[in-house]
């Protein structure tokens, strides 16, 4: 199911992707009360005008790309069976194949293909259509590309690259968040993110917001060993417990488990309840990683608010000797009371 986007959670998706992706220096140049976006796709559109406008002024990456040419001074390679095969040797020249390093890079396709897509597709206010025409004058050199065809797991970054991260992963967002087939076959773009591309997100965002403002707290994921006793015959076939954030303080261990749903309640003959699964998921954590049942390692379900008002309550629960707590963070606000709630966490916890 998909969550619809208001303006302000539209605009809460820009720093939450600043900090997904390491690009913090967007969030405090940028006002969030300065714009409106309408949807998603225009959030994008200005995002990918932004990046690549300071791209641009950093020069866009190149890439060696294999040439064959009719030249009459000799570059590179002879290709002595093209030159006899074409006669080119009676008009003085000859056949040669070189590299050449030009802009035509793999990443610059990418981000001239997704800009034509949201100036095709996407519904984009008329300023900001400007604004993606505008910067593919830049890109006149550039060939398309298939963007089904991508391979975006395998794409690499080095400190060459690296600015282009955050540009490639919008890309991403676009091409397999918003691009939908419809039953006549036609290409439309989606006016909002699925559950699962928010909760990805999410899950970045928290993790990346906690490293930069509590690097003491040493944010990270971790795996967690089971705490077996005895023969452990079989091991190797329970799932692996990885965290999605675990906070390392002197006397005292957080682990976070970030959860984004368009609905966060089970319903059970109208008697609401939190999702099991998300409870003995977190308590298994916790008591797997206190293997000496100190009570010193806390457990927490950092919901997203999105469409249940039932879930309003925060609790905290003392299960077996260890502090398990369900608490909200609503995208829904202005962005100064998400990071204040960010925030008390740390300070109550730690």
């Amino acid at each position: 199911m998909a969550v619809q986007t208001n303006n302000i959670l539209i605009k809460n998706i820009y720093y939450m992707l600043c900090y997904a992706f390491k690009n913090l220096e967007s969030v405090v140049r940028v006002n969030s009360g300065a714009e409106n976006f309408d949807n998603i796709q225009d959030l994008f559109s200005v995002i990918l005008y932004r990046g690549i406008s300071n791209q641009l002024k950093r020069g866009l990456t190149k890439e060696y790309e294999e040439k064959r040419e009719r030249l009459s001074t000799v570059l590179g390679k002879i290709n002595i069976n093209e030159t006899i095969k074409t006669n080119t040797l009676s008009k003085k020249k000859l056949v040669l194949e070189y590299d050449e390093n030009c802009e035509n890079s793999y990443f610059n396709k990418v981000l001239k293909t997704t800009c034509l897509l949201l100036l095709n597709k996407g519904d984009i206010k008329p300023e900001n259509r400007k604004l993606l025409k505008k910067i593919l004058i830049y890109f006149d050199c550039i060939e398309e590309i298939n963007l089904k065809h991508v391979l975006w797991s395998k794409i690499s970054y080095h400190r060459n690259n690296i600015t282009y991260k955050m540009l490639i992963n919008i890309c991403y967002l676009v091409v397999k968040g918003l691009l939908m087939t419809t039953d006549r076959g036609e290409l439309v773009l989606n006016k909002y993110l699925d559950d699962r591309q928010m909760h990805s997100l999410y899950e970045k965002f928290v993790l990346e917001y906690y490293k930069c403002h509590y690097p003491e707290l040493q944010p990270k994921r971790i795996d967690i060993d089971w705490n077996i006793e005895g023969d452990k015959t079989g091991i190797e076939l329970l799932p692996n417990m990885q965290t999605d954030i675990t906070l390392t303080g002197k006397n005292k261990t957080l682990i976070i488990d970030t959860k984004f749903y368009s609905h966060s309640l089970s319903l059970y003959y109208d008697k609401a309840s939190y999702l099991s699964n998300n409870l003995y998921q977190i308590f298994t954590y916790v008591k797997n990683k206190d293997i000496e049942n100190t009570g010193n390692v806390e457990g927490m379900l950092l919901y997203a608010k999105t469409e249940d008002e039932i879930l309003t309550e925060e609790n905290t629960f003392n299960m077996s000797g260890n502090n398990i707590s369900i608490k909200i963070l609503d995208l829904n606000q202005e962005w100064e009371f998400i990071k204040a709630k960010l925030d008390n966490i740390i300070t109550q916890t730690f």
